[in-house]
């Protein structure tokens, strides 16, 4: 049996399924999916800390999914612009698991974890699988992956 870790950028995710379609993304359904190929052995959500109480019961629904839920601070900036960002923190987590998974999947449709992608194909020999919204998934990151999973109404609340 595959052993899969499941990695999902939170921010991202929310942010292009609200754009994309005005609707939530499934995580009950994603997770029903990767399971089916195989144990999924590590499963780590990430996210800003608003501190309020919304927040706060979607993070326990995604903790009784299977998912640990790592947070960061929200940060307004005095300019107004806000800071919450975990690609390093998903970077460093690939990283560490990648050793003991035969596949990691990455819920985000950022261009940044193409690099990331690339160096653990080649150098682990993992699959790679992305979940990402179609329109707002950069094709790096497409590419990179072994496989793209489009996100779409099936996988929509």
């Amino acid at each position: 049996m595959k052993k899969i870790a499941v990695f999902a950028d939170v921010q991202n995710i929310y942010y292009t399924t609200r754009q994309a379609y005005g609707r939530q993304f499934n995580y009950r359904e994603v997770w029903q999916r990767i399971s089916a190929g195989g144990e999924i052995v590590a499963a780590l959500a990430y996210a800003i800390d608003r501190g309020d109480r919304q927040q706060v019961g979607f993070q326990n629904a995604l903790k009784q999914l299977g998912f640990t839920v790592k947070l960061k601070p929200y940060i307004q900036r005095r300019d107004g612009s806000a800071k919450g960002d975990w690609d390093v923190g998903i970077t460093i987590d690939v990283m560490e698991m990648v050793p003991a998974v035969d596949v990691v999947v990455l819920l985000s449709g950022d261009g940044d974890f193409d690099l990331l992608l690339a160096k653990i194909k080649q150098d682990y020999g993992v699959t790679t699988e992305v979940y990402g919204v179609p329109e707002l998934t950069a094709q790096s990151l497409v590419n990179a992956a072994s496989v793209y999973h489009p996100i779409g109404s099936e996988l929509l609340m």
